[in-house]
């Protein structure tokens, strides 16, 4: 399979709760680059030909004015707007609906814009430049019709300023199982153990190379009408829980129990970092002063 068609799908659509804004947008660069920029880069480097942007509407000509200019020429560009009322044919809006409808939903609206194999990865995480390639070759291979997901070891993925919430992976033969939506993880020690709190308030540790997912995957076009099929089955049981989602993992799942799809685990050895709290902030920066001044990265990135 050729990679010409390759797109990277963006989740941007976030408001940043715990962070106090929109961190999508904020300088984290020696120039005010953005974590994306840096992604977007990286991406470009690999041979993504096309990225797509899932934003929420509210913040679409902010996106625009920063992302258009800077891209032009070098990769095409796409926006697309999560909105609740991004529905199937026969089912409504509840009127007590507030919360967006999950990552899975988010990936099912650029359904329209995508036509060839994809990546997906959140806005405001930095998966590091092997991480593009190694997805770039897989979608290459012609004998794999699979889906991936990129893992990253757990010590590597966790916040000195607060609880995360990771995806667990339980894999074998180098296939995913599962993948075990894992909430409030916090560091142990200086060594990255993590430590789960779980509905009893009992501690549960998690040994440091824990592959966990960080929401990076690589799909093919088929997963759109599948994924659109769990969902109208999601909202049949769901669609009048106010705070109901419908997660990739929870669609991914689905796919291995069925036997439809089975997923490859694609461990990367790359650098992930990426911000939750404020506080994350100077490390952030100070992670990509460093990754410059060793001359991973141009300054300023675009020229």
């Amino acid at each position: 399979m050729s990679n010409k068609n390759s797109s990277l799908l963006v989740l941007a659509a976030g408001m940043g709760s715990r962070y106090g804004g929109l961190k999508q947008l904020d300088g984290f660069g020696p120039n005010g680059e953005t974590i994306i920029d840096y992604s977007l880069y990286d991406a470009i480097q690999a041979g993504f030909k096309k990225v797509v942007f899932i934003i929420r509407e509210s913040f679409r000509e902010d996106f625009e004015t920063v992302f258009r200019p800077k891209l032009e020429g070098k990769i095409e560009v796409e926006f697309v707007s999560q909105n609740l009322s991004d529905l199937p044919e026969g089912y409504e809006l509840p009127e007590a609906r507030q919360k967006p409808w999950g990552t899975a939903h988010a990936v099912l609206v650029a359904k329209d814009v995508i036509d060839g194999p994809f990546a997906v990865i959140n806005a405001d995480d930095y998966y590091g430049q092997n991480s593009y390639s190694t997805l770039i070759d897989f979608f290459e291979d012609e004998s794999d019709s699979n889906y991936s997901i990129v893992g990253y070891q757990l010590k590597n993925t966790l916040s000195d300023h607060g609880d995360v919430n990771r995806g667990v992976c339980i894999q074998s033969n180098g296939y995913l199982d599962k993948i075990v939506e894992t909430l409030k993880i916090s560091k142990h020690d200086s060594e990255g153990t993590g430590v789960f709190t779980n509905d009893d308030d009992i501690e549960t540790f998690l040994e440091p190379n824990t592959l966990v997912s960080m929401n990076m995957f690589g799909f093919k076009a088929d997963f759109f009408d599948k994924t659109e099929e769990y969902f109208k089955h999601f909202l049949d049981q769901s669609i009048d829980i106010p705070k109901s989602e419908f997660f990739i993992p929870m669609v991914l799942d689905k796919m291995i129990n069925t036997g439809y799809k089975k997923v490859k685990v694609l461990s990367s050895d790359a650098e992930w970092f990426g911000v939750t709290y404020q506080e994350d902030k100077p490390f952030v920066v100070k992670r990509i002063n460093d990754l410059v001044e060793r001359g991973v990265y141009p300054s300023p990135l675009w020229s």
